[in-house]
C-alpha cells in the first residue's frame, strides 16, 4: 500500500503539466468582473455543485457535478472538455486513489492507517539503523536481488529518506485523522484549537435563489478580501446552508485558501466571513501541511523533492514487499521435520 501510495503520490505532484487538456496553460485572469461573468456562465450548466477556480499552474475552471461528473471551462467560462465519471480523467482517479483507494470514507481511513504506519517503520528505521551505521552504503538500488542486499540497501536507503518520508507521512495523515493534526501542532495552541479554529460559523440561509446573482457575490468576496484570488464556490448542500466561497489571500500556502465567506444563498448577502490570516498559530501551521505534502509551494525545487519522497517510498515498500514474500529464508531440514508431523 505505501509503494502505491508513494508511486501515485509522485505522479500528481505533477499533475497540472501533464493534464494536456487545451487552455490548461492560460495565465490567470484575476478580474473580479470576467470572474463573476464566467461564474454565471459556469452555473448555467445543468447539475454544477461547485467550481474550483482556475490558479497560478493551472489555467482552467472545474466544475463539478452530481456522480463524479464534471467538466473544464477556460476562464470565459466556456466548457472545454466534459467528462461522466471520473474514470474519464486519469488524474481524478489518480487522485481518488491516492486519497481514498477508491473506496470513499473507508478508503480514507486505510491510507491513514498506512501513514501511521509508514511513521512508525521510520522511527523503528532510524533506530535499527543506528547499530550498523559503521557500514553505511549509499545505493541507489541494491547490488542483487538476495534477501541480505535488499536488507542492506533498505536500511541505507530509508535513513537518506527518513526526513521526507516522515514530513509525507506526517502531513498526510494530519490532514486525514484530525487528532493526529491536533497532536502535531499542539506546541502552537492548546488541543481542539484547530477544531475549533476551522468550524463553519452557525449561520442560516434563505433558499437558493434561482438565478443568483454571481458577479455581485463575485464582487463582493474580492471586495472583502481584495488582495485573494478565488478558488472554490460551493453550493448549499441542504436547505438552510449558505454559498460558501474560499479564496487565497496572497500570504496564504494553501492552493485553495483557508479564507472564506458564507453568503445568503436567497439574496447573496455576506453573512460571515473568515480571515485565514487571522486564524490562531497552531490552525495556520495546520494549513500549511497539505501545500507541503503535496508540493504547492516551492515550485519546480520542492516538487522535485516531493518526487524524490514518492519514489523513495514506492522502491522500498516494493522491495520490502519482494523480499518478504520471495526471498525469505527456506526452512532448514530440521524445521521441516518438526513442522511435517500430523496438525
Amino acid at each position: 500500500m505505501l509503494a502505491l501510495i508513494g508511486l501515485s503520490g509522485a505522479i500528481l505532484v505533477h499533475k497540472e503539466a501533464w493534464i494536456g487538456v487545451a487552455h490548461a496553460g492560460d495565465p490567470l485572469v484575476r478580474d473580479p468582473a470576467v470572474i463573476g461573468r464566467a461564474t454565471a456562465r459556469m452555473m448555467a450548466e445543468p447539475g454544477v455543485q461547485s467550481i474550483v477556480y482556475a490558479g497560478d499552474g493551472f489555467g482552467l475552471h472545474q466544475l463539478r457535478t452530481a456522480g463524479g461528473g464534471g467538466a473544464y471551462a477556460d476562464q470565459a467560462g466556456q466548457i472545454v472538455t466534459r467528462w461522466s465519471s471520473q474514470w474519464q480523467r486519469p488524474e481524478l482517479w489518480l487522485f481518488d486513489f491516492h486519497h481514498h483507494v477508491f473506496s470513499g470514507d473507508t478508503g480514507e481511513t486505510v491510507i491513514g492507517i498506512a501513514g501511521l504506519a509508514a511513521i512508525l517503520f521510520v522511527v523503528t528505521g532510524t533506530i535499527l539503523w543506528w547499530r550498523t551505521r559503521r557500514t553505511f552504503k549509499l545505493r541507489l538500488l541494491p547490488r542483487r536481488l538476495s534477501r541480505p542486499a535488499i536488507v542492506m540497501h533498505h536500511r541505507d536507503l530509508g535513513i537518506v529518506a527518513a526526513p521526507l518520508l516522515l514530513l509525507s507521512a506526517l502531513t498526510g495523515t494530519m490532514m486525514i485523522f484530525r487528532p493526529v493534526g491536533e497532536l502535531a501542532v499542539a506546541p502552537f495552541g492548546s488541543y481542539g484549537s484547530v477544531a475549533a479554529a476551522l468550524a463553519p460559523p452557525k449561520v442560516k440561509s434563505g433558499a437558493l435563489a434561482v438565478r443568483p446573482d454571481w458577479q455581485r457575490i463575485i464582487a463582493a468576496a474580492h471586495a472583502r478580501f481584495p488582495d485573494a484570488t478565488i478558488r472554490i464556490l460551493a453550493l448549499p448542500r441542504k436547505a438552510g446552508d449558505p454559498i460558501q466561497i474560499r479564496m487565497k489571500r496572497a500570504a496564504e500556502w494553501l492552493p485553495n485558501g483557508r479564507s472564506t465567506l458564507w453568503f445568503d444563498a436567497a439574496d447573496g448577502r455576506i453573512l460571515a466571513a473568515r480571515d485565514a490570516l487571522s486564524l490562531p498559530p497552531g490552525a495556520q501551521l495546520f494549513n500549511k501541511a497539505y501545500p507541503l505534502h503535496s508540493a504547492k509551494i516551492g515550485g519546480l525545487a520542492w516538487r522535485m523533492v516531493m518526487t524524490l519522497s514518492g519514489l523513495a517510498l514506492s522502491l522500498l515498500g516494493t522491495l520490502a514487499v519482494w523480499s518478504f514474500w520471495f526471498k525469505r529464508p527456506r526452512p532448514g531440514p530440521k524445521m521441516q521435520r518438526i513442522g511435517s508431523g500430523p496438525a
